[in-house]
Parts: structure tokens; C-alpha cells; sequence
């Protein structure tokens, strides 16, 4: 598995891809933009661009910009664009969800929930032991990395910020919003009772990703 870092610091892979993870990470750029951050030449980057617009995986977005002059043309990704990022056995767990709810209700899905949740705080437990916040919330970030979600954590003034640009698991979650709220309640296990964690963001609300806020709490 590639990290973003690996993707974007690493000119060897492809520039296409290089682009992708860039926008699916950072959001909408200019060509411009996309040229610098990847080190390569506004041509090449403009190549690579339209290849990737006639495959159909990006598409210009126009944003307003202030004062006078023309609006700035970004790229960002299309719904086969995000399709490159794969949503795990998206179709077959769907399916499974629907079966368990028609068979076993509400409470059996429930059931499954709780089970990940276990499983998983057996995990976040064993892997974030630093003795520091910043460092648990490294630790967990690197954790949901190897998981799929594509997290980082980012310091923002006093609090923290969580950042997970990818989710796996997408499908599952709109299918059971159960997940993500089990999610929730495992990263503020992880943060701990001196810290008070909040989601900002939501992919199943509309947003490009998922942002979590973690403040800590002054005793």
C-alpha cells in the first residue's frame, strides 16, 4: 500500500497517479498548482491533466476569485475518479447488511456493530499506548492508514485534527450510519477523558472526507 506522502515525494510513479492521490488529499487544484506541488512542468502537468479528463477520472470545476479577472479553472476528481479508490467489497457488503437486517433486524445489526467495535478497540488499545495525546492520535492515524482511510493528524492552534481523506468502508456506512458512530466513540477511547473528540466533517454528510476535532479538555 502507498501513503500519500510516498505518492506525492516519489517521481518514479506515475505523474496521472501522482495527480489523483493529490487531489483526492488535498481538494480541487490548478494546473499551476498541481505542477508545483508535484515538481514536474506546467506542460507536463497539462498533459496529464487532459489525459486524465478524456479518461473521464477528473473534471474543471470554475471558482470565483476576488476582484477583477477571470475565474480559475480547478480539477477534481469524478465519480470514476473517486472509483480508484476502492470502497472495500463495496457491493458484497451492502448486500450482506440488507440480508442481516431482513433476517435478523435492527438489533442483529446491532449486534454486528458492537462486534467490530470490540475488534477494533482491542486494536486502537494494543497499538495507541503513547503517553502523550499527540502521539496516541500518530499512532491511531497511522493504524486507520493501514486500515485504508488515508489519516493523518494535523495540529490546528491547541486542538488536533484527524484528517481521513479516504473510507473503505464507505458503502457499509451509508448502508449502517452504525459504523461511524462506533468509530466516533473508539477514537474518544483513544483521545482519552482529558480531551473531547467531534466530527467537522462527514463524507456521508456531502464533504470530500472525514475530519474529526480533538480539544483538549483543561482540568
Amino acid at each position: 500500500m502507498y501513503y500519500p506522502s510516498e505518492i506525492f515525494d516519489n517521481p518514479a510513479l506515475p505523474t496521472a497517479d501522482r495527480i489523483l492521490f493529490f487531489i483526492k488529499t488535498k481538494g480541487p487544484a490548478s494546473t499551476t498548482a498541481l505542477a508545483q506541488a508535484l515538481d514536474v512542468t506546467g506542460e507536463a502537468a497539462r498533459q496529464q491533466v487532459q489525459k486524465l479528463v478524456a479518461a473521464g477520472l477528473l473534471e474543471g470545476r470554475q471558482e470565483a476569485v476576488t476582484g477583477a479577472g477571470r475565474p480559475r479553472q480547478n480539477w477534481g476528481l469524478t465519480e470514476a475518479g473517486y472509483g480508484r479508490f476502492p470502497d472495500t467489497h463495496a457491493q458484497l457488503t451492502v448486500q450482506l447488511i440488507g440480508s442481516i437486517r431482513q433476517l435478523f433486524g435492527e438489533d442483529g445489526l446491532e449486534r454486528l456493530v458492537t462486534q467490530r467495535e470490540t475488534e477494533a478497540r482491542a486494536v486502537y488499545a494494543q497499538a495507541c499506548t503513547a503517553p502523550t495525546l499527540a502521539q496516541r492520535l500518530e499512532q491511531l492515524a497511522a493504524v486507520r492508514t493501514a486500515e485504508g482511510y488515508m489519516a493523518r493528524a494535523e495540529a490546528d492552534g491547541a486542538d488536533w485534527l484527524l484528517v481521513e481523506d479516504h473510507c473503505p468502508i464507505c458503502a457499509a456506512a451509508r448502508s449502517c450510519q452504525g459504523f461511524c458512530r462506533s468509530e466516533l466513540l473508539l477514537f474518544q477511547e483513544v483521545a482519552g477523558p482529558d480531551a473531547r473528540v467531534e466530527r467537522e466533517q462527514h463524507l456521508l454528510a456531502g464533504a470530500r472526507r472525514c475530519v474529526y476535532r480533538i480539544t483538549p479538555v483543561l482540568a
